[in-house]
């Protein structure tokens, strides 16, 4: 008989015929249990271990470093850990300087170095990375490296090192070549050296203007040179080409030395400071006064002519002498002002016939000043013709429709206020521009300047006013007028002005004719003069040997606000003197004329010597100030002030401290 229990049974989790019928309910809940727990895992996951704070270090180098009588123009570094080379182009110096430019690259953990110039016999070469090797993953700088070898049998390992300054200003200059020449045995560096063969030894300037000359050899007499070499040959060859020359030759030396290092408990905390042995190199303090000289290259740039009554063309340098116009389609030069800019490299040519001024083309001769091959001013003869930009056609159409547009806004007014008298179309007039700076109140000994929109010429004395406010009324006072030379839109006004008095100057309606036929509106401009009380005075001693000296009282932002020569006693006084924080600048003026002259290197003429006083000068209201300033107290590059120096240091490359950060934020 069959069990009644025999059937399929009712509830498959109790049949156990094999264990297949569990493994899936198994795996399900276990793989489950996994993702939970390696989610829950992943909240408190290491992060990797620590960062890498350890710099490249060479493991070896094919030839090695400082090897003699090396005779490889190829050259590999090869370091622990990948590397790569930061501004290879504008770090990395090889010296002697290499007519063709070296292929220096990265590659994995190694540096690469071709060099297709021949090698010179008995010559030492250095690589000078700078600070250029860091590491490939957290970018650890190695450091100023430098790799060194020798085609003789001995190696020189002598260092100089210095600065190099703007002369003007005294900035120092970033990324110029320092170059040096070994002297002859009468201890001479000709100065045709520099303009013929490429340097002995060169180095590059960092962002403070220091360079360091390395592979020098010991108790050799050598002359220092900087060059902004445009040309890439390592010698003075082109006029644009900024230079340097620090005249005295000296002797490379060293001796041993010690210096104060702080060794650093963490980023904000230091152990200790200890001395540390070292070798000391000479000299260390050469100063090089780098300028542009004068008399640059002077071309042609290019002619714009926006309106039909102006035109101005522009040069790459001033000259003496302006240029002459013949005229093609009109008779003679045209009559034609002309008004240079200050640096002389620009003229605008003002157009006052307008029949000329209204043809569709100006076509003339232009004789100008131009540079030739040999680098000498002559005379060049262009043919330009000339179109505006906006012509008297589009002139015409945009002012008939400008009078359409303000006759429709009229017929609505008129329809709004009837009694209301008609207005002047301020477009059918068009009148001269008057500005009177600086405008409101200005010290006793300001001048204003009165500048038109165009040139112009004064009126008679009869339509020009100044009077002094003296309680309710004004009273006429004396005044000169005098045009600047060069600047025929432009004139002083002189008066003797009377401290804590209020002026008005005027200039009647329509008395002042400008050179395009345009009129003026009546100017009334009150000027106030300051009280004396508002201002300081300043009494700086300049101890010089020479004569002669400018001193110059500088803002913020390094410009002049005024400038003052030495008396015979080599004082400069300064009188009304807004309160405020100044700095001071001055130069020997040799040629007396009174502005800052650059050199001339073939005719041995240096730039003229500039000195700045190294802190600030606080001027206050009703305060006398006496400054002794002996100019070559202080080394140059410690002069100028570095609130005022716009070329700043190279930030230095440090190591990120980044598992010190995880640590304290961690705490």
């Amino acid at each position: 008989m069959k069990n009644k229990y025999s059937h399929k049974p009712h509830w498959p989790h109790k049949t156990y015929k094999t264990h297949k019928s569990y493994r899936p309910h198994f795996s399900l809940f276990t793989l489950s249990l996994f993702i939970l727990l390696c989610a829950c895992a992943n909240i408190g996951s290491p992060d990797g271990g620590a960062y890498d704070e350890t710099p490249p270090q060479v493991v070896y180098s094919q030839p090695g470093n400082q090897t003699v009588n090396a005779d490889s123009r190829k050259i590999r570094i090869r370091f622990n850990e990948y590397i790569k080379i930061e501004n290879a182009s504008e770090k990395v110096v090889v010296s002697p300087p290499q007519t063709e430019s070296p292929n220096v690259r990265a590659d994995g953990k190694s540096v690469r170095i071709d060099l297709f110039d021949s090698l010179q016999a008995n010559t030492t070469y250095t690589i000078d990375f700078a600070d250029a090797i860091v590491d490939n993953n957290e970018g650890n700088p190695m450091g100023n490296y430098t790799f060194s070898f020798s085609t003789g049998p001995t190696i020189d390992t002598m260092e100089v090192s210095g600065y190099v300054l703007n002369a003007q200003d005294l900035e120092p200059i970033k990324g110029i070549l320092v170059g040096l020449y070994l002297a002859n045995e009468d201890s001479i560096v000709p100065d045709s050296t520099f303009r013929t063969r490429a340097f002995d030894r060169v180095a590059r300037t960092n962002g403070s203007g220091r360079f360091v000359i390395k592979g020098v050899a010991a108790h050799k007499r050598y002359r220092a040179f900087a060059l902004q070499d445009m040309d890439g040959n390592f010698r003075f060859t082109q006029k644009n080409e900024r230079i340097g020359s620090d005249t005295a030759i000296f002797e490379s030396r060293c001796r041993p030395d010690y210096r104060l290092d702080t060794l650093w408990r963490d980023s904000t905390h230091y152990d200790s400071i200890q001395p540390r042995l070292y070798t000391h190199f000479y000299p260390d303090n050469i100063v090089i006064r780098a300028f542009l000289e004068g008399g640059q290259d002077r071309h042609r740039l290019k002619e714009v002519r926006e309106v039909p009554e102006k035109f101005t063309i522009f040069f790459t340098a001033p000259a003496d002498t302006l240029p002459r116009i013949e005229g093609l389609n009109f008779p003679g030069d045209g009559g034609f002002i002309q008004e240079p800019s200050a640096k002389g490299d620009t003229i605008t040519y003002w157009v006052t016939d307008t029949t000329i001024a209204y043809a569709d083309t100006l076509a003339f001769r232009y004789t100008y000043l131009d540079t030739d091959t040999l680098g000498q001013l002559v005379w060049k003869t262009d043919t330009l013709e000339l179109v505006p930009k906006t012509t008297r056609a589009k002139q015409l159409k945009d002012l008939q429709q400008k009078t359409e547009e303000w006759e429709k806004e009229q017929k609505k007014k008129r329809k709004q206020y009837p009694n209301k008298p008609p207005e002047e179309n301020p477009h059918l007039t068009t009148f001269l521009n008057v500005e009177i700076k600086p405008a409101g109140s200005i010290a006793p000994n300001q001048t204003p300047v009165i500048t038109f929109s165009e040139p112009a010429q004064m009126p008679d004395a009869g339509a020009l006013h100044l009077r002094l406010k003296v309680d309710s009324l004004w009273e006429d006072e004396p005044f000169d007028i005098v045009p600047i030379p060069d600047h025929p839109r432009r004139f002083q006004l002189f008066a003797d002005w009377e401290p804590g008095h209020q002026y008005r100057f005027e200039i009647d309606s329509a008395s002042v004719a400008g050179a395009l036929g345009h009129t003026n509106r009546p100017v009334s401009q009150d000027i106030r003069i300051r009280k004396e009380e508002e201002f300081g005075t300043l009494f700086i001693h300049v101890i010089h040997p020479d004569t002669g000296i400018v001193v110059q009282l500088l803002n913020g932002s390094d410009k002049p606000v005024a400038t003052e020569r030495t008396n015979a006693e080599g004082r400069a006084e300064f009188y009304y003197v807004k309160p405020a924080i100044y700095y001071l600048r001055c130069f020997v003026d040799s040629n007396g004329d009174g502005v800052w002259t650059t050199g001339d290197y073939d005719a041995g003429l240096p730039p003229e010597e500039t000195h700045y006083f190294p802190q600030p000068i606080t001027v206050k209201a009703l305060w006398e100030l006496n400054q002794d300033w002996e100019p070559r107290a202080i080394a140059a590059m410690r002069q100028k002030p570095a609130k005022i120096t716009k070329q700043k240091p190279d930030k230095e490359k440090q190591i990120k401290q980044r598992n010190l950060e995880r640590a304290q934020g961690k705490k």
